[in-house]
């Protein structure tokens, strides 16, 4: 998960990897631990430090240091690459290819963690030879620090370029994308089960008893609960009489 470094400059912060590693000695083994972690401002300004120390909270702390002290810009030609690259390191290989807004990143987790740093949300990827995390992220800023742009390559080759195919399709595919509206926002669904039934919802509401589902009224059975009482008839004779009538 992305950490906020520098909220003035909107540096966040991502650790890509968690390495540990065990030593021998004559007590019993000592541990130490190293972070691979990548900062980036998500607008074409990133960098990655790798650090190690004896607890990952240290690790993590001065990699971020040192990814910060090393970041680096590339160009970006809207939410893709300006051309297709390659990038090597070792034994890792990874090839960027650019792709039509709304596309997103087709990558694994080391390659997406660095692009989504770098502010790049549509682009192809293909990692191959080794999956070291270490070299995998190396051989991406081999690949970012060779991008160029149109206006930079006509420069070099001394000709004119009016556009060019990233740039196009970059339109053509900004024809199918969602326009956001800059209005008010549509207000959110709000949950109203439950808020039109009567005070007497319920088993029988105030009616009582297990009468009804619940109602304006009370609800079903639960008025027969609330019906008047009506007094018991008085006696038919007092006990007098009829001694009297036996004499």
């Amino acid at each position: 998960m992305a950490e906020m470094l520098e909220e003035s400059k909107s540096i966040e912060s991502h650790t890509v990897g968690i390495f540990r590693t065990a030593a021998t000695v004559k007590g019993g083994r000592r541990f130490s631990f190293g972070a691979l972690v990548v900062c980036g401002d998500r607008n074409g300004k990133i960098g990655y430090g790798y650090a190690k120390s004896p607890e990952v909270p240290t690790a993590i702390e001065k990699a971020e240091k040192h990814a910060r002290l090393n970041m680096i810009s590339f160009p970006m030609t809207g939410s893709t690459l300006p051309h297709e690259t390659v990038g090597r390191a070792c034994a890792s290989r990874v090839i960027l290819v650019p792709a039509s807004p709304g596309t997103g990143v087709v990558a694994g987790g080391t390659v997406r963690a660095v692009l989504e740093m770098a502010g790049i949300t549509d682009c192809l990827t293909k990692s191959t030879g080794s999956n070291s995390k270490i070299n995998t992220v190396r051989a991406i800023f081999d690949g970012l620090s060779q991008l160029r742009t149109r206006e930079q390559i006509a420069d070099l080759r001394g000709v004119e370029i009016e556009t060019s195919d990233i740039e196009e399709r970059v339109k053509r595919g900004a024809r199918f994308m969602p326009a956001q509206s800059e209005g008010e926002k549509m207000a959110a669904p709000v949950n109203t089960i439950g808020q039109d039934r009567g005070r007497g919802g319920g088993r029988g509401g105030r009616g009582g008893g297990r009468g009804g589902r619940g109602g304006r009224d009370g609800g079903g059975r639960g008025d027969a609960a609330e019906a008047p009482k009506t007094d018991a008839p008085a006696a038919d004779a007092p006990a007098e009489s009829s001694s009297e009538n036996a004499s």
